[in-house]
């Protein structure tokens, strides 16, 4: 067990073996940061880690499941036998449940007629696998002096945005994967009014729209321009904001 604060923090990705969740493990392990990449697949994972090693980075792969709490649980045995402590936790799995398509081609977009099921899975991977996560590595990142917790959002996520008519995205309805962001918001908060008082900063971050697989790849916006938000929350000094929504251009409305 590594109780040293002079060594390097370490961060857990989960869905960290594309997209954003990679750009985000790259940027951090950049900047001297222990990171360990939470996939579904083992060897995905670890081909994500040996480049990052690589390139001169410290990267573990780490078989981790969302939707199966045994994997959290086998993960948070992991770094507690490995580093004794965990410094930051990026929530970076989720699914839109219409699978690699444009937020216009979506399956989930009429409420009317959404599959109830696929609402049940998207809110399964979005939600409650966030919970799963956090709870199972909650006590690591208690030991660590300054934690950090960040949950993928989006700017779909926004009741504020969404609810303005014609605007930028009205358009876009949605039964399962916005309603799970907005869900994941509320729950961020949440975690920040429980955790505040042991200096673990919870945020919400909306990283646009990026060009990944689970939007088709019609994003304007590379993974490591997304990430970038990402990162600065994960990275928040002493002092800093709890219990927020951002984006790279600041505070959102909810």
């Amino acid at each position: 067990m590594n109780e040293n604060t002079s060594q390097p923090k370490v961060a857990l990705i989960t869905g960290a073996n594309k997209g954003i969740g990679r750009a985000v493990a790259e940027l951090l392990a950049a900047q001297g940061v222990t990171v360990l990449v939470g996939a579904r697949d083992p060897r995905r994972g670890e081909e994500t880690a040996a480049a990052i090693r690589a390139t001169g980075g410290d990267a573990h792969a780490i078989e981790l499941d969302v939707t199966d709490p045994s994997t959290a649980q086998a993960a948070a045995s992991w770094i507690d036998d490995r580093f004794g402590l965990l410094d930051v936790l990026v929530n970076n799995a989720g699914i839109t449940g219409s699978g690699q398509a444009a937020p216009q081609d979506a399956l989930d977009r009429i409420p009317s007629a959404v599959d109830v099921k696929l609402v049940r899975e998207v809110f399964d991977t979005n939600v409650i696998g966030v919970i799963t996560v956090t709870n199972a590595v909650l006590p690591l990142l208690r030991r660590s002096p300054a934690a950090r917790i960040v949950n993928l959002s989006s700017h779909a996520a926004s009741l504020a945005l969404t609810a303005e008519v014609d605007g930028p995205f009205s358009g876009l309805t949605s039964a399962a994967y916005s309603p799970s962001k907005a869900a994941l918001n509320a729950l961020t908060v949440q975690y920040a009014n429980e955790l505040r008082k042991e200096n673990i900063l919870v945020n919400a971050a909306a990283p646009g729209y990026v060009n990944t697989d689970i939007n088709g790849h019609s994003g304007f916006l590379t993974p490591a321009q997304g990430a970038a938000v990402v990162v600065r929350l994960a990275t928040l000094g002493e002092g800093g904001p709890t219990g927020g929504f951002f984006s790279e251009d600041g505070p959102l409305p909810w």
